[in-house]
């Protein structure tokens, strides 16, 4: 389970998934690549069959991070490894404080795209993850951490306020324009934490590229997400947990867990809606805070139990997801990351959890 050394080429055969709608019977692995052309002459062929997926993609994730903040480079590297050997092979890092462009250089470990550190007001965020200022500053971080990150800023949107005793919007209207107008043109795409419904419609209007969680969508937020395109990162797995912390701050903060119930209750109604409207939906997990690693297939399957049909969030894990992230599939000449498993997760997305090979950049690492 554990080689590392790449064959002088891998033959991959059963049914290679190569798009929802494109589904082949082998493909081979040379020089780390992915091609559909036999290779020429005789060669050392290990053959590995069944059902074959790109790498699986956690949209939502914190390589460097854990509850208290900042971890070192061997808990970064097992975090990394623990998505690796779960078959996630792309992960987008919502913001870190950590510095894991050592990560780049380990061929052994998953691609990254990263958005810098998270960008939160004073005081309204968890501590030791975000820079926390105040609006006239936010302009400024946002243009430093697009420069930072790989194409990405994180902002967060909303959190609880300790005054309102429940979550608010955490940034003026204006604030924000200014903020998301300053990423574009540094190159970069926005995204912002929001739980609530307050902050949705500014951030949207604002021009902001993908909401997380967004738990507080509603009938008349769905629609404006759709007609500007704004796609979503559920992260179910991570709203599983709401009810867990508003029993924690029910004493001090009543408002705020009723309201994080509420927004717990309606969670599949939500994602389900706005599937039904036609919102671009990928999988996340938000592990390297409270949660552990690896958890992407169980992800797809909560998509599956809110109503997305099984090809659409598998897609949402894989196909369209590398898409909208802007990296290959399994497409000719693109680098060989792929999971291999034994039946065909169309039929049933659990399968997804027990991988039978995991190829990275060619090399069979599982």
């Amino acid at each position: 389970m554990a080689d590392r050394e790449a064959p002088q080429a891998l033959h991959v055969k059963g049914r290679i998934l190569a798009g929802p709608q494109d589904v082949r019977d082998e493909l081979w692995v040379v020089g780390g690549r992915v091609t559909y052309e036999r290779p020429a002459g005789p060669r050392d062929l290990t053959t590995v069959e069944g059902w074959v997926l790109p790498g699986l993609v956690d949209a939502h994730c914190h390589v460097g991070l854990d509850h208290h903040g900042p971890v070192d480079a061997d808990t970064s590297e097992k975090q990394a490894l623990t998505d690796r050997d779960a078959g996630t092979l792309l992960l987008r890092d919502a913001g870190s404080p950590s510095d894991t462009r050592w990560i780049d250089d380990r061929e052994d470990l998953p691609r990254i795209i990263r958005a810098g550190r998270h960008i939160a007001r004073t005081r309204r965020y968890i501590r030791n993850y975000a820079w926390e200022i105040e609006p006239e500053d936010l302009v400024a971080y946002v243009r430093r951490e697009a420069r930072r990150g790989d194409g990405w800023v994180k902002l967060v949107g909303d959190w609880i306020d300790r005054d309102a005793g429940d979550l608010t919007a955490c940034w003026p209207r204006g604030a924000v324009e200014a903020a998301i107008a300053a990423a574009h043109e540094e190159g970069a795409r926005v995204t912002a934490h929001c739980f609530a419904e307050d902050s949705l419609r500014d951030l949207v209007e604002a021009g902001i590229d993908c909401v997380e969680h967004a738990t507080g969508l509603t009938e008349d937020t769905i629609p404006l997400f759709a007609a500007h395109g704004v796609a979503i990162v559920p992260t179910l797995v991570n709203i599983a947990t709401f009810p867990e912390l508003a029993d924690g701050g029910q004493a001090r903060f009543p408002r705020w867990a009723d309201h994080m119930r509420r927004l717990h209750a309606r969670r599949y109604d939500t994602v389900r809606a706005a599937h039904d409207a036609g919102i671009r939906i990928f999988t996340g997990t938000d592990a390297g805070g409270s949660l552990a690693h690896g958890l992407v297939a169980a992800e797809v399957a909560e998509l599956v139990t809110a109503g997305l049909p099984a090809l659409d969030a598998l897609s949402a894990a894989t196909w369209s997801a590398r898409e909208w992230l802007g990296r290959d599939g399994l497409t000719e000449g693109a680098s060989a990351d792929l999971v291999v498993y034994p039946e065909d997760p169309r039929a049933d997305v659990r399968v997804l959890t027990a991988p039978r090979r995991i190829v990275l950049r060619g090399r069979v690492v599982g």
